[in-house]
This record gives structure tokens, C-alpha cells and sequence, in this order.
């Protein structure tokens, strides 16, 4: 049995605001991403722009989670800016967006987002949308950048298609 098959599916019923949704979305993150292999850690308080630290065996990662459920105008969009201003590169390393409805993670590093007040996904759209090639690309996450070896994070080795990662990832040889 393949782990990533063991995650539980969340069903929320009664979400009366955002900050709600937002928890529920954490939560799904978290069990994905164990589920992968990585070591999950959450800050404590609110104080950080990250949600959460990701420990691929190779390198920390600092994640913000976005979520939404809302559809319109053929297309998906989150905000990617917390209540004052947008996130940078000296703040966190990923923004990882859950489409609810669609049960579909994006991985969106912040060099893809930084600046932009919103990002939009058309999971529809054929993979037309500047942002599809980084659906299910949990396998940047796995990359290590440096010396120690391949990583054991059990993702898709989705690297090499989609040209996301450094050579020296050993997902993608």
C-alpha cells in the first residue's frame, strides 16, 4: 500500500467563517504532507507569515497555506497577501494553495508569487494556466539543494517533466 493512498479525506460541516476554513485547510496539509514522508512543524501563535515549517531531510521549508472553495469565471483564485501586504522571499519559501472542491494541491514557490496580491488556477483549463506546472509539485519540496544524498520523501517524480528543480535532484535523474 502506497502511504500518499492512507490520507484521510476531510469532510467539514458547518464552517461559519474564513479563519475556519483556514484551520480546516491546515489540517489537510498536514496530513498530506506526513503522509509524503516529511516532518511537519507549526510555529507557535499567529505571529509568522508561515503556517508551517516542512522538514524534507534535507532542508527546511517556511509554507503560508491558502485555501478556497469558490469557482467563477472559469477559474480558482486565492489571495496571496496576508491582512497588510503580500508575502516575500525573506518571509517564507511556498505558498501552497488547496482547492477544495477539486481536492487539488498547487506548490507555488514564492519567487512565482511574490508581488501578486492574487493568483488564479484554472485546474479546467487543459493545463493552459501559467500556474499548472506546479500542481501536485510536492516534489520541490523533496529536492535537497545540497550535498547529503537523495531524498526518501515519498513524492512524485514529477521534477524532470516539469523542469522545477536543480540538476542535482535525485528526482529528477
Amino acid at each position: 500500500m502506497r502511504l500518499e493512498n492512507t490520507v484521510p479525506v476531510i469532510h467539514a460541516i458547518g464552517i461559519t467563517t474564513r479563519k475556519r476554513s483556514g484551520e480546516i485547510a491546515e489540517a489537510a496539509f498536514l496530513a498530506k504532507a506526513a503522509s509524503l514522508g516529511f516532518g511537519v512543524a507549526k510555529p507557535w501563535g499567529d505571529s509568522e507569515r508561515y503556517d508551517f515549517i516542512l522538514d524534507s531531510g534535507h532542508r527546511y521549508w517556511r509554507v503560508q497555506i491558502k485555501s478556497t472553495e469558490r469557482f467563477a469565471e472559469s477559474r480558482y483564485r486565492v489571495k496571496t497577501s496576508g491582512w497588510k501586504a503580500t508575502y516575500t522571499r525573506d518571509e517564507i519559501d511556498f505558498i501552497v494553495v488547496y482547492l477544495v472542491p477539486e481536492n487539488l494541491w498547487y506548490i507555488v514557490p514564492i519567487a512565482a508569487a511574490a508581488s501578486r496580491k492574487g493568483l488564479f488556477f484554472y485546474p479546467h483549463g487543459g493545463g493552459k494556466g501559467l500556474l499548472e506546472k506546479y500542481r501536485e509539485a510536492w516534489c520541490q519540496l523533496a529536492c535537497p539543494r545540497d550535498q547529503f544524498g537523495p531524498s526518501q520523501i515519498l513524492v512524485p517524480r514529477l521534477c524532470q517533466q516539469l523542469r522545477l528543480c536543480d540538476a542535482e535532484c535525485p528526482l529528477c535523474r
